[in-house]
């Protein structure tokens, strides 16, 4: 299906452009491209200590018989305070196999649903923005993003992304680092022509009309 994307010039008035991107949006499979992307992203560094593992004397607490005690052998038993735990956590992978179509076809998704809603901007050229915070928020301003929304921006200049990155509204990406996690969890998408053609090129989709 062709989607309408305004496009904000160097100079000049806004103009548009078609983009071929799905008709339907599968809310599960973006939601299985976003679970496989947190999962990805998970340490994995949760660790405990078994009583094999505490450091405590092996001395036996007391005699084996004659107190009317319960019978031990290491002050490091589970259930001594200080002692090891008994089925925690220890140091894992989260991360697993998700199938290469399933993950083009999420990006794609996910841009559909931005340019669906009328909330997707590419921008040729940042024009007045050289790296400053100032610099970005005055232009932000002057095409209507003015901070009460989340922007996903996705960019080849690095001057760009070290203006907009200390804005706690904006999430700053290389071109290399779109995604679907970060697209879904903004309400607007803002990307250069070069983070376009690559976007479009890893979702698998031929580009624009």
């Amino acid at each position: 299906m062709m989607y309408e994307v305004p496009v904000i010039p160097e100079k000049g008035a806004k103009k548009t452009r078609q983009l071929d991107l799905p008709q339907e949006i599968n809310s599960h499979l973006l939601y299985e491209v976003v679970r496989w992307q947190l999962a990805s992203r998970r340490r994995g560094t949760a660790s405990t200590k078994t009583r094999g593992e505490v450091k405590y004397s092996t001395r036996k607490l007391f005699p084996q018989k004659g107190l009317g005690r319960a019978r031990h052998g290491s002050r490091g038993a589970n259930v001594y305070v200080g002692g090891g735990i008994v089925f925690g956590p220890r140091p894992r992978d989260y991360g697993y196999t998700l199938p290469k179509k399933v993950r083009k076809a999420g990006l794609a998704m996910a841009l559909a649903d931005r340019a669906r809603e009328g909330k997707m901007l590419v921008v040729e050229a940042f024009a007045g923005v050289g790296g400053k915070t100032k610099e970005f928020l005055e232009w932000a301003k002057s095409h209507d993003l003015d901070g009460s929304e989340r922007v996903t921006l996705v960019s080849a200049d690095e001057k760009v992304r070290l203006a907009a990155r200390n804005l706690p509204w904006v999430i700053t990406l290389s071109p290399e680092g779109v995604n679907v996690y970060d697209i879904m969890r903004s309400d607007w998408l803002v990307l250069d022509e070069a983070a376009l053609a690559l976007a479009l090129a890893r979702a698998g989709i031929g580009g624009e009309a």
